[in-house]
């Protein structure tokens, strides 16, 4: 889930920057330092959208820059148990399709998929199903629920979010569309 938060954090302005606009020169910073990076409590901060408030200037022995105590609004992806994320197949392999769900990919187990059976088809860099005509490849649109979340901030690329789509209403979202027509029918017929 993408969140608006405020936050708070003292951030270093380098010798070079001093002298021009205080504002303009800490947002930069903050960006430099923050967006892309991974908190075990907050999770991705995607952007530094805005600053509320900037604290005096502490210089500290033997380091010319200057640091602010700065109050400030970031737009946070913050993935959760349970919660039903909708994104884009961007690889598939013999084990699971890997889905990006926004600031991340979660990965999606082929046991994980469908209560069909599916097997990899490496020609094509499809999962296909062994009993009917369903299939999940890059590109392809998926609604899922997260089952398992492990952060690694220290590592983000070790970050894994495990994902299902095996419950009604979750599925690739053209499979969902097909019920959802099938049960029109049989209810108009």
């Amino acid at each position: 889930m993408y969140k608006k938060m405020k936050l708070s954090d003292t951030i270093r302005v380098a010798p070079d920057l001093l002298g021009g606009d205080v504002q303009v020169n800490v947002k930069n910073a903050l960006r430099e330092k923050l967006e892309g990076r991974l908190d075990k409590q907050l999770g991705a901060i995607v952007a530094v959208t805005g600053i509320e408030s900037v604290g005096e200037g502490h210089i500290l022995v033997g380091d010319g820059a200057v640091y602010y105590d700065v109050d400030f609004y970031a737009i946070v992806f913050s993935p959760m148990i349970q919660e039903v994320v909708e994104g884009e197949v961007v690889e598939t392999v013999d084990f699971g399709a890997f889905v990006s769900i926004g600031a991340m990919d979660g990965l999606l187990h082929v046991s994980q998929i469908t209560d069909d059976f599916m097997s990899y088809d490496g020609k094509n860099g499809r999962l296909m199903s062994k009993t009917g005509p369903r299939s999940l490849g890059e590109g392809d649109k998926v609604r899922a629920r997260i089952v398992a979340l492990s952060i690694n901030e220290r590592e983000p690329r070790e970050s894994k979010i495990g994902l299902t789509m095996r419950q009604s209403a979750l599925g690739k979202l053209e499979w969902l569309e097909e019920e959802r027509m099938k049960s029109n029918v049989q209810e108009e017929g």
